[in-house]
């Protein structure tokens, strides 16, 4: 009898992360249906309509394939008509979304998935569980953006519907680019041969000085608020060490093959602690422990005015190397002697090549990619760090993967509230270790 999947053991959520190359093939058995319409026209739907939405439909439509933009989804009809323009001044010749199939509001992502060959899930994380499910119900192809989820019953809505979309033989991409990116895959080849031995430590970093904040407007409800400032609430953000730190833990993970067992760390709000960034953290701290007893230290904050950082180095038994998303790779051993460093001239833009291999993939017919599990095994790294640093506690996976504290909001409507509301003077509780309980 199958398991159920809050109570997966780790060999059975991991059996994909095996693939260490972003794009590893598993089958070239044809799909059946690959085009609703039956034509070669591949059709796009893009569910979400922001600048990363707006970034992933531009990628899509820049693939040298013959592929058309027929819906596009989104909760703001601004958002969507500000992407519409952008899109329509470069691809005019690719857009075919009359106001017919342009949807705004919470329920849009159900009318615009069922008109796609191929869907574009770029809304905020938190409602990545929701839509990912329903496009892989309505047997679409996907590329849907990092992190997958906020919290462990998203995750586990997100693997359930990865097992369907397996037997289905339904190719998920998912925007963790590094595994996309040249220097990283050549030089996970270079690790797996044994280049530097196994590897037993490494730091890996996001410290930046932060992002936008949008200020609240006279008659918006408290929904309105949280989605137009989505990054700083955690039932749609995840908190940083969630939305954009995913990066460099999934290469911890990479490297690692497989995740942390516990996680244990400190964060505060030590720079952004006014009523505008909501509830989130501006610094997490963590130690990553993994099966082997290798630990792997994470940083990452927003600070204005600090020194910048976003990288990753490993130690191994025999040598070290340092990777960063600007192509860099160097990988020595501890003489000193260079073992290889990539030219960082020429590579491929990763956020291109994920569009160009999935939509390869698709327009040939066949099934290559799940990025979904190490996605989901990378975000989930990622969101028990926020559990570690909100409460003070050593989390393990095990015991946090079967948590069914939801961040999400009873019911989606503009005049609902969130779980999480300001008081009288338009602060949010924030997290406080030793007394807040995450799991």
């Amino acid at each position: 009898m199958k398991k159920p999947i809050n109570q997966q053991d780790r060999r059975d959520f991991l059996k994909a992360t095996a693939m260490l190359a972003g794009g590893a093939m598993l089958s070239s058995i044809p799909l059946a249906g690959a085009y609703a319409s039956g034509s070669d026209t591949i059709k796009i739907a893009l569910i979400g309509c922001g600048d990363r939405g707006t970034g992933a439909a531009f990628q899509a439509l820049s693939t040298k394939f013959n592929i058309k933009l027929v819906a596009m989804a989104d909760a703001f009809q601004d958002r969507l008509d500000s992407s519409y323009q952008s899109l329509s001044s470069k691809f005019a010749a690719k857009m075919d979304v009359p106001k017919e199939r342009q949807f705004v509001g919470f329920d849009a992502y159900l009318k615009a998935i069922p008109l796609a060959d191929v869907v574009l899930l770029t809304t905020p994380p938190g409602f990545r569980p929701i839509h990912f499910e329903e496009a892989v119900k309505q047997n679409k192809q996907i590329f849907m953006e990092k992190p997958v989820a906020v919290d462990a019953p998203g995750i586990r809505k997100v693997l359930a519907a990865a097992e369907e979309a397996k037997k289905k033989k339904l190719n998920v991409v998912v925007g963790l680019q590094r595994r996309y990116q040249t220097n990283y895959r050549e030089s996970m080849k270079r690790i797996n041969d044994g280049a530097i031995g196994d590897i037993m430590s490494g730091q890996v970093y996001w410290n930046s000085g932060g992002v936008w904040v949008r200020p609240r407007k006279a008659n918006q409800t408290e929904m309105e608020y949280q989605m137009r400032n989505w990054y700083y609430f955690n039932w749609l953000c995840g908190d940083h060490i969630v939305e954009q730190h995913v990066h460099n833990i999934d290469i911890a993970n990479w490297i690692k093959n497989g995740h942390p067992v516990s996680v244990q760390g400190t964060g505060s709000r030590a720079w952004r602690t006014g009523k505008d960034y909501g509830e989130i953290y501006d610094n997490h701290s963590i130690e990553l422990t993994y099966a082997d007893g290798a630990v792997i230290n994470s940083q990452c904050r927003h600070f204005e005015g600090i020194s910048n950082r976003v990288d990753e180095t490993f130690q191994g038994t025999k040598g070290k190397i340092y990777l960063s998303g600007s192509n860099q790779a160097i990988m020595k051993d501890y003489s000193g002697k260079e073992l290889y460093n990539h030219n960082t001239k020429g590579n491929a833009n990763p956020y291109q090549t994920e569009h160009d291999e999935l939509f390869d993939a698709v327009s040939k017919g066949e099934y290559k990619f799940s990025n979904v599990d190490y996605a989901a095994t990378s975000t989930f790294s990622s969101i028990i760090g926020r559990y570690a640093t909100y409460s003070g506690q050593t989390i393990k996976w095990d015991e946090a993967l079967a948590s069914n504290i939801s961040l999400m909001p009873e019911r989606f409507a503009w005049d609902a509230n969130p779980r999480l509301m300001p008081d009288e003077k338009g602060l949010y509780p924030i997290a406080i270790p030793g007394q807040t309980k995450v799991i």
